[in-house]
C-alpha cells in the first residue's frame, strides 16, 4: 500500500482546523446502498473511522456530517457517535456548510471537509483543509489538500482524521493511553 498524497500547505491548513466535516456515500461508506425486500436501506460504516472521529472530538473538534442524500441509517450511526451536526438532503453543501457556521465563531478556514465526488467539489474548495479517499474521482483527487492511501469505507476518514491530529499537535494527548506502557493489555 502507498501512502497518503499530501499537498504543499495542506499541513498548516489541518492545524487550524476546529470544525471537520464529511460526506457519507463514498467517504463514511464504500458508496454502496443496499436495499432489503421491503426496502430498508442499509450502509456499512468501518468502526476505525468512526474511532478516529471519537479521538478528533476528545482532541476538541467538532465533528458534523453535510450529505445529499437522507437516510435514517445516518441519523443512527451520527447519533451513535454524537455528531450533533447533521444535515442531510443538502443539495448545496456550500450553503449547509454556511448556516452551519452562522454564529459558532468558527472561521472558514478553521474547517475540514471530506469528499468524494463532483457536488463536494465547491465545498472542498471552500473549506481551509480538504480531504478525499482514494478512489475519489480524479477531479476530486486533483482538488484536495489530502488524498488518504485507503478507500472510501474502509478506513480513509481515519487516516485523515489521524493526519489532523498530528498536524494540530493533538495526536500524543489522544492517543498516549494506548500507547503508554502502563497501558492494560
Amino acid at each position: 500500500m502507498s501512502g497518503p498524497v499530501v499537498r504543499q500547505g495542506a499541513a498548516a491548513g489541518a492545524a487550524r482546523v476546529r470544525l471537520f466535516l464529511t460526506d457519507v456515500d463514498g467517504v463514511l461508506t464504500d458508496g454502496g446502498i443496499l436495499y432489503d425486500a421491503a426496502g430498508v436501506e442499509s450502509k456499512r460504516f468501518h468502526v476505525r473511522d468512526g474511532h478516529g472521529i471519537k479521538m478528533l472530538q476528545r482532541a476538541g473538534v467538532a465533528v458534523g456530517i453535510i450529505t445529499g442524500r437522507t437516510s435514517e441509517v445516518v441519523a443512527i450511526r451520527a447519533r451513535e457517535l454524537g455528531i450533533d451536526i447533521v444535515r442531510q438532503g443538502a443539495r448545496d453543501k456550500v450553503s449547509a456548510w454556511r448556516e452551519i457556521l452562522n454564529g459558532t465563531g468558527i472561521l472558514p478556514a478553521e474547517t475540514a471537509y471530506a469528499g468524494d465526488d463532483i457536488v463536494d467539489l465547491p465545498l472542498l474548495r471552500a473549506v481551509g483543509f480538504s480531504a478525499a479517499p482514494s478512489d475519489a474521482e480524479p477531479y476530486v483527487l486533483d482538488a484536495v489538500h489530502f488524498v488518504a492511501s485507503r478507500p472510501g469505507g474502509h478506513g480513509a476518514v481515519r487516516e485523515i482524521v489521524e493526519f489532523l491530529l498530528r498536524s494540530r499537535g493533538s495526536w500524543d494527548a489522544v492517543t498516549g493511553k494506548y500507547f503508554s506502557e502502563g497501558a492494560a493489555r
